[in-house]
Order: C-alpha cells, then structure tokens, then sequence
C-alpha cells in the first residue's frame, strides 16, 4: 500500500452558519444543510477502500459557549441525525463511534448514541468516529488521570492507547477559511497534512474531497526523516 494513501481522514467542518446567513436564513438551517454533506462524504469514504477511518468535529467542549437556542438545536438535530443514518450505516457497512467527553449528554440523547453504536458494532468497513463534546487537550487530561487512577506508567504508547482515538491521522480537512485546528486531534495529528480551504462546509463536495486526496498521493511524507 502506498505510504501516501490516507488512511485517516479527520475534517473540521466548520462554516455552516455563514452559509446561512449568506443565503439569508436562520444559522441552523446552516447545520441541517451541513448534516446532510456528513452523510455524503461519509458514504463516499466508506466506498474508498484505502480509507479505515473518516473522524468529524461535530461539536466542539468551546461550543456550549453559543446562544442557548442553538445548543438545544444541534442537541435535537444531532439525535434526528443518528437516527436517521442508521440506515446508511447498516447499508454502508460504517461503524459508528463516538468520541470526547459524553458525560454531558441528555439521557434521550445518550441512549441514542449507545444504540447506534450498539447496531453497526460489528460493521467492519468504515469508522466514522463522530467527535461530541470533543476537545484535544481534555481528552488528553483524561488519558493521563485515567493512566494515573490505573498507576500505569505514562509513556507515548501508553497515552496514545488511553486516548479516546488512538489512531494517527494522515490527512486533516477544515473548511471554511480559518486556518486552525481549534483544539481538534492535536495528538493524533502530529503528522497529519493539513489542508485548509475556503469551500464552507455545506458546498463542500465529494469531488472537492477527491481532488485533495490526490494532492496528498503527491506529497513526500518524512515523518522527521529523509527520504531513503
């Protein structure tokens, strides 16, 4: 297999409110337009054979910080989203797994998310891990109390293995202008190529994503080394 096949995809998926508001509606019709490109790039990749993992900031610990209204509608919207994907799930062979902090999830919610979890646990094909409540450095602190609550030692292997990802990315994606990676796989992106485009998220399509996978087959990747 090539080394500059990408085998982890991570995306920030960042401009739905802009795009809203540029077409002169309310931002979370920005987030329903953006959940249906999920379902889109997320079948593509599982038709890519090369790619094992598709991993999608869905909702960020910062983003509690938004208008009340808008929390309680990515809440509602994220549980219409699981349910109604199951089926593309179960249809793609994907594995659905969550990722960050949970604990700060509604019961109706949670229950979801453990079900749809539940249901394509044996689906071998594709992982998309969905990040929820996700920050880098929290899942980073909770690695390490977890390794000292365990009194294990704390080596990179052993961090990397306490993560709630412990898969390296290859590729990372962000959409809509800002180059950032906003607290996203700090860890597991140590070598990833990075590519920031203006696309927002809701216009952004699987050719858009297709052309970047074939700007990363070209690149050399060292990993600190040089070329043999």
């Amino acid at each position: 297999m090539s080394v500059n096949t990408p085998q982890h995809i991570a995306i920030i998926m960042d401009g739905n409110g802009r795009w809203a508001q540029l077409q002169g509606l309310k931002r979370v019709k920005g987030h329903e337009a953006g959940a249906e490109i999920v379902r889109e790039i997320t079948t593509y990749c599982s038709k890519h054979d090369d790619i094992e993992q598709l991993t999608l900031y869905a909702f960020s610990t910062e983003n509690w910080k938004r208008p009340k209204l808008e929390v309680e509608f990515l809440m509602k919207l994220l549980e219409r989203y699981l349910k109604n994907e199951l089926d593309t799930y179960m249809g793609n062979n994907i594995r659905f797994n969550p990722i960050g902090d949970l604990s700060g999830f509604s019961r109706p919610l949670l229950t979801t998310i453990e079900m749809v979890q539940e249901k394509t646990r044996h689906n071998n094909g594709l992982v998309q891990n969905l990040a929820l409540n996700y920050g880098s450095k929290d899942e980073i602190v909770r690695a390490v109390n977890k390794l000292v609550k365990e009194n294990s030692e704390i080596t990179e292997e052993s961090l990397n293995s306490a993560l709630d990802c412990s898969s390296s990315v290859d590729l990372l994606v962000r959409t809509g202008g800002d180059r950032r990676l906003s607290n996203y796989l700090l860890w597991q992106s140590a070598y990833a190529e990075l590519f920031f485009i203006n696309t927002l998220w809701p216009d952004f399509s699987t050719y858009e994503l297709e052309t970047i996978i074939h700007q990363f087959t070209t690149i050399e990747r060292r990993f600190g080394g040089l070329k043999s």
